[in-house]
């Protein structure tokens, strides 16, 4: 059972504040990777995205039992950390699926994991050394086809590009086509940028 889904269970277990349904937590990172492929590797967080059903009450209890410096953190050497949705480089729409066994394994809380090429082109944003070994896993389990990830990165792209976070968007893509050469050994794609920019 990979390490993550441990921590989530112990995360239900713990919980004193039970509601008329099951509350939602969508998972992203380096978190959704190790649920849903063959994976692992030493990360320090589970990164949660904040919606409409984690109010700052929830958000509250969530990183009181599971955050930084809790009795959670230090027997699973994660913590929980809640991601501002206006953060992510992703699409407008992003990929999310459903983690039915794990969910059905606990009371409080449904389980949700960003699709696999959603993670890689979020991972463009920091793309700091673990980031970078999260991708080349992933493309090398053939879980990142280079057309996928194109095809969602100029999604995202658009979507950033609406506002004042497209000045950042330069840096993507040139980690990007670092992605491609260094990964895909691949010429690198050429990206429409807001004419602004």
């Amino acid at each position: 059972m990979p390490a993550f889904e441990h921590f989530f269970k112990d995360i239900d277990a713990g919980w004193k504040w039970p509601g008329e349904g099951k509350i939602l937590l969508k998972v992203l990172g380096s978190a959704a990777l190790m649920l849903q492929a063959d994976y692992e590797r030493g990360t320090k967080d589970g990164d949660v995205l904040e919606t409409e059903q984690l109010d700052a009450e929830t958000q509250e209890r969530l990183v009181g039992l599971a955050g930084r410096d809790s009795v959670l953190h230090t027997r699973h050497r994660v913590y929980i950390d809640i991601v501002m949705a206006a953060i992510p480089f992703l699409p407008q729409v992003p990929l999310w699926h459903s983690m039915p066994e794990l969910s059905a394994s606990l009371s409080h809380f449904e389980v949700e994991v960003l699709d696999v090429v959603d993670v890689t082109v979020s991972k463009l944003k920091r793309f700091n050394a673990n980031d970078v070994s999260d991708i080349e896993a992933m493309v090398d389990r053939g879980l990142v086809l280079h057309d996928a990830l194109i095809e969602r990165f100029r999604l995202s792209v658009d979507w950033f590009g609406m506002d004042a976070r497209a000045s950042e968007i330069p840096q993507y893509v040139k980690n990007l086509h670092r992605i491609e050469r260094d990964i895909y050994a691949t010429d690198e794609t050429e990206i429409e940028l807001p004419g602004w920019i």
